[in-house]
């Protein structure tokens, strides 16, 4: 069986590779009947490999898809006889299905496959799992990070040491920071990262409320939290994390009548999706003081512009697309879509399947 590593400088080909080999070993069973021609042979597990730009080049749209890196034509050419392929940010576009007419499985090592058509998938007979939760600690960590650092102004402070600055006013009451323990922290979005962002606040002593449509109220006061709408979640929390996942219905989430809501000098904090925020009234209320610091780890445009207008300001904490990147999430990742891999090979059904018609006889023909 041929597979495809499509990695890139965080989940690399040759991690994708060994986390193949540990699952299924130098060898795999047979895919199932009608997917590959092993039929219940054993079949050699054959790698190869292609290592795309990102992120020493951003990833951005590539003929439909979003967040994709590297080209359809180099892919095209890499997919050569490959059944699977293994990747984060491979641009699975519909020329790319139509050009590769012996895959059968995608699996894609991230939250949501945003880098792949999911229709021309479907229509190919293409099957396409995901790897829901694969940042979450790492994201998690990231966002507390960032609220400690926004709240005590750490970079801000460590950019003047460097420069030769000894800022002891910033130890005067006006220019002090603010704690953690005794205040209230809104997280917008409730799933796998906000939990445990959720479980350190607490810990740290402030009072947590959460708004999420998706939140059983019960649930939320098992966790020690409470669920609230989001508008009285704005107007009564210091400290605001975003968490939600972007759709259509959550674009510009918080825009200029949110932000309104805010108590004076609120911190708000964005690790989630640039486009959850609406960034056009940031430096207005930022001048005016309605937010006393905003930490951004996403953005509208990536990477901002060189006009950004909140660049070089000393109450913004900005960080280029990080709250992900650690090595163990790059482990976890490749584990994961060596997991559904395995599965496929058994004949058995993915866990985490984006497009489920792929296996309906509309789809496939009559065969499943």
């Amino acid at each position: 069986m041929r597979v495809l590593a499509a990695g890139d400088h965080f989940v690399g080909p040759e991690l994708l590779e060994s986390a193949l080999r540990d699952r299924l070993g130098p060898s795999a069973p047979g895919a199932p009947s009608g997917a590959s021609g092993a039929s219940g042979a054993s079949a050699e597990l054959e790698v190869t490999r292609l290592t795309l730009p990102w992120p020493v080049e951003p990833f951005g749209p590539v003929d439909g898809v979003e967040e994709a890196s590297g080209g359809p034509a180099r892919l095209i050419e890499a997919l050569d006889g490959a059944e699977v392929c293994v990747t984060q940010m491979a641009p699975f576009t519909a020329a790319v299905f139509d050009a590769a007419p012996r895959l059968r499985l995608v699996a894609v090592c991230r939250g949501g496959p945003v880098n792949v058509d999911l229709k021309a998938a479907t229509r190919a007979g293409v099957a396409v799992t995901y790897a829901p939760g694969r940042n979450a600690t790492a994201a998690a960590e990231y966002a507390v990070g960032m609220i400690l650092a926004a709240l005590r102004r750490i970079p801000y402070a460590s950019a003047e040491l460097h420069s030769g600055g000894w800022r002891g006013d910033l130890y005067a009451y006006d220019q002090a920071g603010l704690e953690l323990a005794g205040s209230t922290a809104g997280l917008v979005g409730y799933g796998a990262i906000g939990r445990i962002v959720a479980r350190v606040l607490l810990a740290f002593g402030a009072r947590v409320l959460v708004a999420d449509p998706a939140v059983d109220a019960a649930q939320a006061a098992a966790d020690g939290v409470t669920l609230v709408g989001l508008d009285e979640l704005l107007s009564a929390s210091s400290v605001v994390s975003l968490h939600a996942r972007l759709t259509p219905e959550t674009h510009h989430l918080i825009d200029a009548d949110r932000l309104a809501l805010l108590p004076h000098g609120a911190v708000l904090v964005n690790t989630a999706r640039g486009g959850l925020l609406d960034h056009e009234p940031l430096p207005a209320a930022l001048a005016d003081g309605r937010l006393g610091a905003v930490a951004l780890d996403v953005y509208d445009v990536e990477p901002p512009p060189t006009s950004w207008a909140l660049r070089g300001l000393p109450n913004v904490v900005a960080t280029p697309h990080l709250a992900g990147a650690t090595r163990q999430t790059a482990e976890r990742a490749a584990r994961i879509v060596a997991a559904e891999v395995d599965r496929y090979v058994r004949g058995e059904p993915p866990e985490h399947l984006a497009n489920p018609d792929v296996a309906s006889p509309e789809v496939t023909g009559g065969q499943t």
